[in-house]
């Protein structure tokens, strides 16, 4: 079975694809069907994040035990379950959800983390005070990163 198609009526289709910028149009009639799809070239955002500085040589440790405690081997470190970007808040402007020296029930809203337009609230994993918080709001966290420290 060969179909046919007027050309002059697939270029009008392929124009309304860029002109409204939708990815595809989908036409049927009777036993005839016809897509045309284009494909989305990526999108890069730009991301403003701040680059910390390498400290001065002579400012680094001088022996192991003086380095700065390894907050991942912390157990009362809660650690990131994902990528995304961290949320102290609810919203701009909005207290913290917790900070440091407040006690928590297990279970209590800590913070959000938005990954891939979801925000998920990361919550105690038990009862305690929160000791120190290691993220800022709005700043990128990675897999198994430590975000805070509950006693």
């Amino acid at each position: 079975m060969s179909l046919s198609f007027d050309p002059k009526a697939l270029a009008e289709l392929a124009a309304l694809l860029n002109e409204t910028g939708l990815s595809e149009i989908e036409l049927a009639e009777g036993d005839r069907k016809l897509r045309l799809a284009r494909v989305l070239a990526p999108v890069s955002v730009p991301v403003n994040v701040p680059i910390a500085a390498a400290p001065p040589v002579a400012a680094q440790p001088s022996s192991p035990a003086a380095a700065a405690p390894d907050h991942a081997k912390h157990p009362g470190t809660v650690k990131s379950p994902m990528v995304g970007v961290a949320y102290l808040s609810a919203e701009p402007g909005a207290p913290p959800y917790v900070s440091a020296g407040q006690k928590v029930e297990a279970g209590a809203t800590l913070l959000l983390i938005e990954a891939m337009k979801t925000f998920n609230q990361i919550k105690a994993p038990r009862a305690g005070v929160v000791k120190e918080i290691f993220v800022k709001s709005g700043a990128p966290v990675e897999f198994d990163e430590p975000l805070l420290i509950i006693e």
